[in-house]
């Protein structure tokens, strides 16, 4: 018989998690959740046990630096579930914090565990090397994955996986008047730099650079999320050309009117994607952790839907071409009406593979499997 009250423990690493573990929570109203999360969790209802912010690293040396304060976290949180003793332990992306957070449970509280550990988020071992998904098949009892051509990879190692669809394609399609808008419009450039500090720190002196070439015949607004708003507001005034904040929460509204978006590799890239915006991404790392990803990633692009379809659809400037000379030249290659044309029709054809199904939402399906399993 199923519980009418689920405890469930839940864990999101990253500004995308958050809003994806709110979205799931939503659709759970009985059940009790106690975790980490950010600003939409908790609103949500979730009992955070510390900061979203203290996990938000991303890159080999970047996490070295914080190696103290996410030890101190991983124990933390281990110590939490084992203390809370939920039905179930949902842990959204951030998958190295939350094997490590797994691992140390189970061993922890033995093979008379009643407790089950679900993920959302399938790992890109498609991208890092297939034999990773042995080692996550071992730590998990079940994953949510976004499209069906990951599942393979976990079911041949026995891990129950099920493909749900992209939760962020839920609701972000475009009318056919706002896709005429974003042709016609000349001037509303979106400046993402990512949700980790880490990616703002690097990529808003880039940003500040392409404002300031680009001249004032643009207009410029920056979408910023709990963990990195003082920042930016700081550092932002004194751009010449000085560009407006809005909140996470109304970051698809500033999408709809944007002209060109130039974005952190990351989720926005294919929340971008499936709203038809003409984007430009960039990202920018420690140079250590870009010469070594460079040797073990396995695919040509970074961008979820150029990897979809298999060809370059949105340009990639990444590590030291990320630069505002590369930015702006592929803004002037935008700004002519066939190029954008061309790239709004190729992420056009991208549309039915971000939908798993056309009567319920990924946040819909994963909760009605938690729900129907414990």
């Amino acid at each position: 018989m199923q519980k009418k009250n689920l405890k469930i423990f839940i864990i999101a690493g990253e500004v995308s998690g958050d809003v994806l573990g709110a979205k799931i929570m939503r659709e759970m109203p009985s059940a009790e959740f106690v975790g980490v999360g950010g600003e939409n969790m908790q609103a949500a209802g979730l009992k955070p046990i510390f900061p979203i912010s203290d996990l938000a690293v991303m890159g080999l040396f970047e996490v070295l630096a914080k190696a103290k304060t996410l030890t101190g976290r991983i124990n933390q949180t281990v110590d939490a579930i084992i203390k809370y003793k939920p039905d179930v332990v949902l842990t959204i992306d951030s998958p190295s914090f939350a094997k490590r957070v797994i691992k140390k449970v189970r061993q922890s509280v033995g093979k008379k565990n009643s407790i089950k550990f679900y993920h959302v988020v399938a790992p890109q071992v498609w991208a890092w090397g297939a034999k990773r998904a042995k080692k996550f098949a071992k730590i998990f009892d079940k994953l949510y994955s976004f499209f069906d051509f990951e599942a393979p990879y976990f079911t041949r190692y026995g891990l129950p996986t099920i493909a749900v669809g992209h939760p962020i394609a839920d609701g972000l399609k475009l009318s056919e008047k706002n896709k005429e808008e974003i042709i016609n419009n000349k001037k509303l450039i979106s400046l993402i730099p990512g949700s980790r500090m880490s990616e703002v720190k690097k990529l808003l002196p880039v940003f500040k650079q392409v404002a300031d070439k680009l001249g004032s015949g643009y207009k410029f607004v920056i979408p910023t999320v709990e963990t990195t708003k003082d920042y930016i507001e700081k550092e932002i005034k004194n751009w010449v050309n000085h560009p407006d904040l809005v909140p996470a929460s109304e970051r698809y509204d500033l999408y709809a009117k944007t002209y060109i978006a130039i974005a952190a590799s990351g989720t926005v890239s294919a929340e971008l994607a499936i709203m038809h915006i003409p984007s430009i991404i960039v990202y920018k790392m420690n140079r250590a952790t870009m010469w070594m990803a460079q040797r073990v990633i396995k695919i040509k692009w970074a961008s979820l839907v150029n990897i979809l379809l298999n060809k370059t659809v949105y340009p990639e400037l990444l590590g030291d071409n990320a630069n505002a000379e590369n930015i702006i030249t592929e803004v002037q290659r935008l700004s002519k009406l066939d190029n954008r044309k061309k790239m709004i029709s190729d992420l056009t054809s991208a549309d039915k593979m971000w939908h798993k199904s056309k009567s319920k939402t990924a946040s819909r399906l994963i909760a009605e499997d938690i729900k129907n399993s414990i």
